[in-house]
Order: structure tokens, then C-alpha cells, then sequence
């Protein structure tokens, strides 16, 4: 198993990484871990280009009042993922990482999400 995480400043203290590295060894990949993560690659994870912002837009929707509705609707939504939207986001990130292997390094401008 891997661990990644993004390049937040307290996700990537020297006591964090050292936690991390005790329990997955070389197998973590983050900023000043054993596997460096490029910064900003916001477009390359699925995560970060679609689910994050996918499932907020649908929580929010109908304007939690407490710390309860705000997890019961956190919850509702992410059970609601279907098998078919994750089948196709991968299929999308997979297209992503050709893209960027393609480029060699430039920019990914012309990278969009479809689904």
C-alpha cells in the first residue's frame, strides 16, 4: 500500500514524513517524502480534480445549519458515488497521465474532465 498525501505544510514536517515512514517505509509520496509529488498537480488526482469539489458542491447544497447535517450530508454524498462515475473518473485520470507523460513536463493546459 501507498500513502499520498498533497504538499500542505503540516503534511510535510519532518515529524509527519517520519511518522508515515514508519508505517508505510519507502511507499509514501509527498512533499520531502521518500517519493516526491510534484507541486500544485492539482490536475493529476482525481481527488483533487473532481471529487473534492463535486461532493462540496452537493453537500452545501441545501446549507447544513449544524456540525450534523453538515456530516450526514458528507456521508449521504460520498455513499452515493456510483461504480460507473468512479469507473469513468479513472478512465479520465488515465488520459491525464498520457497527456503529461506526453508533454514531458510542460504545462497541461488543454487537460479537461469529463464525465
Amino acid at each position: 500500500m501507498w500513502f499520498q498525501q498533497d504538499g500542505a505544510t503540516c503534511h510535510t514536517a519532518h515529524a509527519t514524513i517520519d511518522l508515515l515512514k514508519s508505517k508505510f517505509g519507502e511507499r509514501v509520496i509527498s512533499r520531502n517524502g521518500p517519493v516526491e509529488w510534484p507541486p500544485r498537480s492539482c490536475d493529476l488526482t482525481p481527488l483533487d480534480y473532481f471529487l473534492w469539489g463535486s461532493v462540496k458542491s452537493l453537500v452545501y447544497i441545501n446549507k447544513p445549519a449544524t456540525i450534523g447535517e453538515l456530516r450526514a450530508n458528507i456521508e449521504r454524498e460520498i455513499a452515493g458515488i456510483s461504480a460507473d462515475l468512479c469507473k469513468r473518473v479513472v478512465e479520465n485520470w488515465v488520459q491525464r497521465l498520457d497527456f503529461v507523460k506526453r508533454a514531458r513536463g510542460g504545462h497541461a493546459n488543454e487537460i479537461e474532465f469529463h464525465t
